[in-house]
């Protein structure tokens, strides 16, 4: 089987390279492009591949571009942080729409949706893949907090949070827009309710998601700082214990 993944991310690539590797070992990755630009050439001057895994947001716009300008046969599973987009995304030769970060039982549920809709494309080797038994259910992690919010309950998807931190004995959800709601939680409540591969405890204080940072520096005695929009004002440092697992963690 045949695949192309577009995906400006260089990190969230290898690791659903590395994901879909686990769920098929027979596909064989064609290569991994970053911009609309670069995919609409390598369409134009190469055979279809047999399924591309395709991000939306791409760092010079959204990959639907992509399928505008290239007629392109065969399926598509669509790869994002977030899920706005779904509707477009099936209209798109679409056949499923995976949140990132990607794990290798979604890519297996993909494959077989992909080879139910389209057998023409499912080979002897995916055949294969898809009668070995599955691999034991995936632990099952928060995907909403319930925030009172005044007299109102807000319920907020984990996929819109930024980080979790503890200040002043109270723990807080900081948005993707920046606001803050309080949590009826303790930090370490908070964190065994999450998936380790999309967060990570940098410090007592503070639990952040996966490229939610604009920035990440060296910092003295070995450790590391991290600079959170919505959170400029405050240090945001990695203990010199965790960093080790935090670079394994980014480097997954």
């Amino acid at each position: 089987m045949r695949v192309l993944i577009i995906e400006d991310e260089s990190r969230a690539a290898n690791h659903l390279e590395r994901e879909l590797k686990k769920a098929a070992p027979e596909a064989r990755v064609l290569d991994k492009l970053e911009s609309v630009e670069e995919a609409v050439e390598w369409l134009r001057e190469h055979s279809a591949p047999d399924l591309v895994f395709s991000d939306i947001q791409l760092a010079d716009g959204l990959s639907f571009e992509i399928y505008a300008q290239v007629e392109l046969a065969c399926p598509i599973v669509f790869t994002t942080a977030y899920d706005q987009y779904a509707i477009e995304a099936f209209r798109t030769n679409g056949v499923d729409y995976l949140l990132q970060p990607v794990s290798e039982e979604r890519i297996r549920e993909a494959l077989a949706k992909v080879a139910r809709l389209k057998p023409q494309i499912s080979m002897a080797e995916l055949a294969q893949l898809l009668q070995r038994p599955a691999s034991p259910a995936a632990r099952e992690f928060k995907s909403r907090f319930m925030i009172r919010v005044g007299e109102e309950i807000k319920s907020i998807p984990v996929r819109e949070a930024r980080a979790f931190f503890s200040q002043e004995k109270a723990t807080f959800l900081l948005s993707g827009t920046g606001r803050r709601y309080v949590l009826d939680l303790s930090m370490d409540q908070v964190e065994s309710q999450l998936d380790p591969e999309a967060w990570f405890r940098v410090n007592r204080k503070y639990l952040v998601r996966f490229q939610s940072w604009s920035h990440i520096y060296a910092w003295t005695n070995s450790r590391m700082k991290i600079v959170l929009p919505g959170l400029d004002d405050q240090e945001i440092i990695v203990a010199r214990d965790r960093v080790p697992a935090f670079k394994n963690w980014l480097d997954r």
